[in-house]
């Protein structure tokens, strides 16, 4: 199973949904496809499509899946990096109406040159392909570094 999240934007992400649509009906994707489709009205018969789920439903999915396609959000791609996924990720762009700016590619990008994820912004159809080799580096949080700076700081202040 494969699991599509677009995260719970305000604005519609069709964009991707076609996509995906598309490469199921070229046999690319082969498998069953679940959707979190947040705001976007789409309708498929490819994929099962679910509006908004809770945040335990979506980790439930996550950890099912074989890989995970979804939107630049970071709570997402950490969510499925954490449970040891393969994530390919498509920016929201502020070209199409889907976010109020261009973030999403950024932070895709980042995540990408760190070795943990694919960038299929330009071509989902190419990141697909990649998934076979790529290994994933594996994410370490960096939270306990930030704690003692954020203590350190505290403590000579």
């Amino acid at each position: 199973m494969i699991f599509v999240t677009l995260g719970t934007q305000d604005k519609e992400f069709k964009r991707l949904l076609i996509e995906v649509d598309k490469l199921i009906d070229k046999k690319i994707i082969k498998e069953e496809v679940i959707a979190q489709i947040g705001c976007t009205k789409y309708e498929s018969s490819n994929m099962k499509l679910i509006d908004f789920i809770d945040r335990d439903d979506v980790l439930k999915y996550i950890k099912k899946s074989n890989y995970v396609i979804c939107h630049g959000g970071v709570g997402t791609i950490l969510d499925s990096l954490n449970l040891n996924k393969k994530v390919i990720a498509v920016a929201r762009l502020k070209k199409y109406g889907e976010h109020v700016n261009d973030h999403q590619l950024e932070i895709i990008e980042e995540f990408e040159k760190c070795g943990y994820i694919i960038n299929g912004s330009n071509d989902l159809e190419s990141a697909i392909s990649k998934l076979a080799d790529f290994k994933p580096k594996k994410y370490t949080s960096n939270n306990n570094n930030f704690i003692k700076l954020i203590t350190d700081f505290i403590d000579k202040n």
